[in-house]
């Protein structure tokens, strides 16, 4: 497999670019291209023989769709084959003030939650910045249309969620690369403060995120009060205690003034009781964050069940009056295997590999 150009930084293609021995302002042009998607071959005002150079030692397209559903909702759900074959998934959620896409950043994940197909077959390999910068990218130049030409580049996507396949700061020094790159003037120029990044709870990671001063939203999977209960769905709670996350929550408040979100999966029997409220609400109450109530998506290969709706409502209530800011995530996707790990789960399932 060659190396991509997009893990490129534009300083960096520069300098690609002279040590070619072309001209300064080809890296613009290069840059440019890549920023609106395009594969090296198919930017018009690059020469022939110079692509040819670029493509003998990097690939001519990093990423492709290899299969695309549309929900009922508008959801649209990406499987995203690589170079070297391997699949990962991507979703983009249109919502009033923009498009938001979940990006994925490992092919597969090593945490072994119970609530996610994303973990099935363990940690296949870490995606470098620019594998997860394409998918970003790739769905860019699918939506142009849908919106204004803003100078060279065409932004469709507004928001960026990492929040799909993989543990986001157990692929640290990639995942901190792409976010500088995404954010760069002059590319795709995304705010940092529409960019969420997810963590099951990896402390010491939180720490260093936070020192880095990128004021993201920074969101952990909680799904438990206590370390005991949290345990049994997450394997990452037998490494880091709920207290010592709560203090890397208030460290990363402290350092950047962004309160922080803790994802809340409801399970039935498991974490959505009355005595599971009140617990949650002693737990977060006067901290500068928000509690997000996901209903879970169901995986067949678990045996963990989801809360009726009913159910769901009337612990979101519970939180409410007992003082947390609080939402019920509105479900999307569903129709088409909207949790993260479905797809490319089910791909492998059908087609054997």
């Amino acid at each position: 497999m060659k190396k991509i150009l997009q893990d490129l930084s534009y300083a960096e293609l520069e300098e690609k670019v002279l040590s070619l021995g072309e001209k300064k302002f080809r890296a613009k042009q290069l840059y440019e291209g890549l920023m609106q998607g395009k594969a090296i071959t198919a930017i018009t005002s690059l020469s022939k023989a110079f692509k040819e150079r670029l493509c003998e030692e990097y690939e001519d397209a990093p990423i492709r769709i290899k299969e695309k559903y549309v929900s009922l909702d508008g959801t649209e759900k990406y499987l995203f084959e690589y170079a070297d074959g391997n699949l990962v998934e991507g979703v983009l959620m249109k919502y009033k003030y923009g498009y938001t896409q979940c990006v994925s950043t490992q092919i597969g994940c090593r945490m072994g939650c119970k609530f996610c197909a994303s973990t099935l077959g363990g940690l296949v390999r870490n995606l470098t910045s620019g594998e997860i910068l394409s998918q970003i990218l790739l769905v860019n130049a699918l939506h142009k249309e849908d919106v204004p030409k803003q100078g060279a580049q065409t932004r469709a996507v507004t928001n960026v969620v990492l929040m799909g396949s993989g543990e986001p700061l157990d692929n640290y020094d990639e995942v901190l690369k792409f976010l500088k790159n995404v954010t760069a003037d002059g590319g795709v120029c995304i705010s940092a403060r529409n960019i969420s990044l997810s963590t099951c709870g990896i402390v010491p990671k939180m720490y260093r995120l936070a020192d880095e001063g990128i004021p993201l939203n920074l969101t952990v999977s909680l799904h438990a009060t206590d370390d005991e209960s949290r345990a049994r769905t997450m394997p990452i709670a037998k490494a880091y205690k709920i207290s010592e996350i709560l203090k890397a929550c208030e460290y990363y408040f402290k350092k950047t003034g962004r309160r922080y979100y803790f994802e809340y999966t409801l399970i039935e029997g498991e974490n959505c009781d009355e005595e599971h409220a009140r617990a949650l609400i002693d737990l977060l109450k006067g901290k500068p964050c928000h509690v997000n109530l996901i209903r879970l998506n169901e995986v067949k290969e678990r045996t963990l069940k989801s809360t009726d709706d009913k159910a769901a409502y009337r612990f979101l209530g519970m939180l409410e009056k007992g003082g947390l800011s609080a939402t019920l995530r509105r479900q999307i996707g569903v129709d088409i295997g909207g949790a993260c790990g479905q797809l490319r789960a089910s791909y492998i399932e059908k087609n054997g590999v």
